[in-house]
């Protein structure tokens, strides 16, 4: 069927499309048997050449008849008209008529039509063939994910005892932030996860609220929790003295005390399909925690902004300061 449809094309349209067809598939894929070094690849390309020169070949072999005439018709016109009777004038002086200014008719440059044909199709070829590399597409470009709306979210008990306590979906919020990636000094990344919890303290019998969030990177992941308890500051850096936490330095933020701390993550190896049992819990990457509090007396309660990676590195402390100062001031305080 498209084969009969060329041929209904008219001549100077249907041969440049075929030139043009042909020589855009044989040299892309002669170049892709170059690349992948496939010689049946090759073959096929050097087919479609050949079959490109063979129509630029008869294209050139048009272009010469339409341009000389024909010799059998040049020598009937002269013959005819030696041969036609001449009518006698009479003598005397004969009349001449104004001369007419000659009007030579133009015929159509066969050439011209030719290299508009190419020049037509050949932009039409680019443009689908290089369209969906230059132009941007919505929809192959990454989308940052969002946090979850939770509103609807039936709260532990301890939240209502906490008029200052937020929910994980408010702190989910505050910390994805669009400029959180260049924070991390990752900025060409994006959030692929994004969760919030309104959960409870460990060990506390549900009677601390303690909301989560948390946002991942290919990089880095980020985890901010709050602890709405009684622990100050300055007791948990003297906790810290006596656990396994390294690197401890203590500092102020937003005027608040402040203390950072190194300290490995958990791994934890789950078997879905045995059952749900797994491996033992083995120590995990380490982790970089920023500790600060609630407000600037330090009477209880702080933020832990958490930041690791698989691969064991982590961003300099300036990235954790950074995060702090630009997101503990979006976070909202909740009143019963």
């Amino acid at each position: 069927m498209l084969g009969f449809l060329v041929r209904l094309l008219p001549f100077w349209v249907r041969e440049p499309l075929l030139i043009l067809v042909g020589s855009v598939f044989g040299v892309r894929i002669m170049y892709l048997a170059h690349r992948d070094g496939e010689w049946v690849a090759a073959a096929i390309g050097l087919v479609f050449l050949v079959f490109t020169a063979v129509r630029v070949h008869t294209v050139a072999r048009a272009l010469r008849a339409r341009r000389a005439p024909a010799p059998a018709d040049a020598a009937g016109e002269t013959a005819a008209a030696a041969a036609e009777p001449q009518p006698q004038r009479p003598a005397g002086p004969r009349p001449t008529a104004p001369a007419a200014p000659a009007v030579a008719e133009k015929e159509p440059n066969a050439w011209g039509q030719a290299v508009a044909a190419v020049a037509v199709f050949a932009a039409l070829g680019a443009a689908l063939w290089l369209g969906p590399h230059l132009l941007p597409s919505d929809d192959d470009a990454p989308r940052a994910a969002s946090c979850a709306g939770g509103e609807d979210e039936e709260l532990p008990g301890a939240y209502r005892r906490t008029p200052r306590a937020v929910t994980g979906d408010e702190l989910c919020n505050a910390l994805n932030r669009p400029d959180l990636a260049q924070l991390l000094g990752t900025p060409a990344e994006t959030a692929t996860v994004v969760s919030g919890t309104s959960g409870t303290a460990p060990l506390t019998d549900g009677k601390v609220a303690q909301p989560e969030a948390e946002v991942q990177f290919d990089t880095y992941t980020v985890n901010v929790s709050v602890t709405y308890n009684e622990l100050s500051i300055a007791q948990y850096v003297k906790l810290m003295e006596y656990g396994e936490e390294t690197d401890v330095r203590k500092l102020s933020v937003l005027g608040r005390p402040a203390v950072l701390a190194s300290d490995h993550t958990m791994k934890i190896e789950i078997n879905v399909g045995g059952g749900g049992s797994g491996g033992p819990v083995e120590q995990g990457p380490l982790a970089r925690t920023l500790s600060v509090a609630l407000d600037a007396k330090d009477r209880g309660g702080y933020y832990d902004i958490t930041v690791w990676s698989t691969s064991g590195a982590l961003p300099d402390d300036s990235a954790l300061l950074d995060i702090a100062e630009k997101m503990l001031p979006t976070i909202p305080e909740r009143t019963v």
